[in-house]
């Protein structure tokens, strides 16, 4: 672990135009968190603003520049598709206008986070990029602008989701993931709630989680949000928290055209395409720049964003007509009680991801939140896939309201949970029935990670906090359990040697994937050939999938001999690739950010292992995470005042130079969190720097 060694600074900065209220005040604590104490909530947005570009100012200058497409024009040519999308989907236009209807009040707060934005790059200009510098000054538009493209760009809908259902070349998927618990009363030892939020997104860029405390008259909040929001969207005070995770919602529909020309038919007649045409910049790599056109054309149901091999296609994206996500936020996280929580969250204005919910009156919820189209017909396959854009048949305009969606409230299991499954099992024994529920709410699926999930939190009566950490870090495999014994039964009776000798390692496997497992990456090689590299099919186990027993199926092997097959075509691979079949995981599975490098345990979620990284490809016989794990919280609300412990185990910065990077990494190794620090002789002790205003 680094040893800190503590300059306390103090900085005026009242002389610099559009200042906060004098006496607004950051300190900044030994692992680079920023505690922000303001007189007043715009005092709050504008050090947030402060913050964010003090710990991540390069890299959130650069995802506004693209938000804004200008993203080739700065960075070259490889943001040039991003820019297309943008422009071609008209998010700087529809960010302007959402602006200007932003309520006055948090309109205030927006240019606050901006003033605090453009003021660091004017006190610092040194500690940023040319190309970060080259966006300012920043408004209040641009977070608002950054966060549509991130949550309804990005997340609800996407390219590369277009082209993938245009190809055939995967099934739709959401984009990144999350692990949520929510604990009440009456399945707490000590009767206090506890929560966890625990998002999976990649290790960089718009991904990227920022952690921070707020306080002000009548405000404090603890969490973290992806760089450049002005929110948090994982939060607690001393009265309640949420967290979120991506739920299997569709709230973006693909649809092909019947074209002639700048012509579509619809409802049996031809209507004129809305035409356009754009022009952007692309920086060539001599610096010079090179001008290129867009020509955008626009449907009934949105833009045409797919034009290849004869397919037109357009799209249409859910809630674009909701300017006020980034308010309800705010407001959900300044709630004092379950009631005002509830009136925030019902405004629906944010268009996907599940809400996960505690307080300390020992309320717990599970919101499957989001504008969810209301459609005329056709079930969750149908709309997955390229629907008919020649009809008004497959044409909405409203939205299922919160009463409509599928919740769960203070369940007699005693937890709510989700780790981006359908929300039917959000508790269990089972309290949704799909039935209730239109076709296309969501499919009935889940993943192995799913069920440890509902095993860990179901498996005892009583969950003390220290039990809470302990399952959250939980690295052992739920398909093991469910396929490897057959397995090995299946190797003694026709396994060739080769066979033999790799059940031979997986008969003292521990089945997790911790640092010293040993026969972990034999069953991740072997559980690859059988579900795909994804390990997403689920075809080849004798017993499918039924929500009505999550913790039974999927189970056993369809097929033991080819099981046994892939075993030594498993084997094989692993020694070609590695080495010894029974290498530990950690020797190959690294953990690592700056000049740090330690052994790795977690895992790939579809192995059914709750503690998630995703690790990218073998480079000389090492694999180091992509995605997974970013920023972790566990909450537990005392009477007056909540407790928890945190990680962002990539860090809490990325600007170059700093030692907030690589100094979290240690803790992830552990299995452990680090504490939360928010009374200020806590933070005094741990005070690394202070700025006052």
């Amino acid at each position: 672990m680094r040893l800190l060694t503590s300059i306390i600074v103090v900085i005026s900065l009242n002389a610099f135009a559009e200042a906060p209220s004098k006496g607004l005040e950051i300190l900044w604590d030994k692992y680079g968190v920023a505690h922000v104490s303001g007189k007043n909530n715009e005092d709050l947005f504008y050090g947030y603003g402060w913050a964010s570009t003090h710990s991540h100012g390069n890299l959130m200058l650069k995802l506004y520049a693209q938000s804004r497409g200008r993203g080739a024009e700065l960075y070259g040519p490889t943001d040039v598709a991003l820019n297309r999308w943008v422009l071609t989907n008209g998010l700087p236009e529809r960010a302007e206008a959402w602006y200007k209807q932003q309520t006055p009040e948090f309109r205030k707060y927006l240019d606050a986070f901006a003033k605090g934005i453009n003021a660091y790059a004017k006190k610092y200009p040194e500690r940023l990029s040319a190309e970060a510098k080259a966006i300012l000054p920043v408004t209040g538009v641009d977070p608002l602008l950054h966060s549509m493209r991130v949550v309804h760009y990005t997340f609800v809908s996407s390219a590369q989701r277009v082209e993938a259902a245009a190809t055939g070349a995967v099934a739709r998927t959401e984009a990144g993931g999350s692990n949520a618990w929510a604990v009440g009363p009456k399945k707490s030892a000590n009767g206090n709630t506890m929560l966890l939020g625990n998002p999976h997104l990649a290790w960089q860029d718009l991904s990227t989680y920022y952690e921070i405390h707020l306080k002000a008259p009548g405000v404090e909040l603890y969490g973290a949000s992806q760089v450049g929001f002005p929110v948090l969207r994982f939060v607690f005070s001393d009265y309640l928290g949420f967290n979120q995770t991506v739920n299997t919602i569709d709230a973006m529909d693909i649809y092909r055209m019947t074209v002639d020309g700048d012509k579509y038919k619809y409802d049996g007649e031809w209507k004129n395409f809305e035409v356009s045409e754009k022009e952007f910049k692309v920086k060539q790599a001599d610096g010079s720049m090179k001008s290129e056109k867009l020509r955008i054309r626009k449907s009934i149901q949105g833009p045409v964003v797919y034009e290849k091999q004869g397919q037109t296609l357009a799209f249409r994206v859910a809630g674009l007509d909701r300017p006020f996500m980034m308010e309800q936020y705010w407001q959900m996280a300044t709630a004092k009680n379950f009631a005002d929580f509830r009136k925030a969250a019902a405004r629906n204005q944010v268009p996907m991801y599940n809400v996960v919910y505690a307080d300390r009156e020992g309320h717990i919820m599970y919101l499957f939140n989001g504008t969810v189209p209301k459609r005329k017909s056709g079930d969750w396959k149908f709309w997955q896939g390229i629907v008919p854009g020649d009809t008004s048949e497959t044409m909405w305009t409203t939205y299922h309201t919160y009463e409509e969606l599928p919740k769960v409230i203070d369940p007699p299991a005693g937890y709510v949970q989700n780790t981006n499954d359908p929300p039917w099992n959000a508790s269990w024994p089972q309290s949704l029935d799909p039935a209730s529920f239109p076709p296309y709410m969501s499919p009935k699926t889940a993943s192995f990670r799913n069920e440890r999930s509902i095993r860990l939190m179901s498996q005892h009566d009583k969950i003390t906090y220290s039990d809470f950490l302990k399952y959250k870090h939980d690295t052992h495999s739920e398909l093991a359990d469910r396929v490897l014994d057959e397995l090995l039964a299946a190797v003694d009776a026709q396994g060739s040697a080769k066979g033999k000798a790799a059940a031979a390692v997986l008969k003292t496997w521990d089945r997790t994937v911790d640092a010293d497992s040993r026969g972990s990456l034999l069953f991740l090689y072997w559980a690859q050939r059988l579900m795909g590299p994804a390990m997403a099919d689920q075809s080849g186990f004798a017993v499918p999938y039924d929500f009505h027993e999550p913790l039974k199926t999927p189970r056993g092997l369809k097929d033991p001999a080819k099981a046994v097959a892939y075993l030594e075509a498993a084997a094989k691979a692993l020694e070609t690739e590695v080495g010894p079949l029974d290498t530990k995981w950690g020797d190959v599975m690294k953990y690592r950010r700056g000049n740090l490098e330690l052994p790795a345990n977690g895992g790939f979620g579809n192995l059914g292992i709750f503690r998630v990284i995703t690790f990218g490809p073998m480079k000389e016989k090492k694999r180091e995470p992509i995605h997974g794990e970013t920023y972790v919280v566990m909450v537990e609300f005392g009477k007056q005042r909540a407790t928890a412990r945190a990680l962002i185990g990539y860090g809490n910065s990325s600007q170059p130079g700093s030692p907030h990077i690589e100094d979290q990494l240690e803790f992830m190794t552990r299995k452990e969190l680090r504490p939360v620090w928010r009374d200020r002789k806590e933070i005094d002790a741990n005070l690394e720097l202070r700025e006052v205003f």
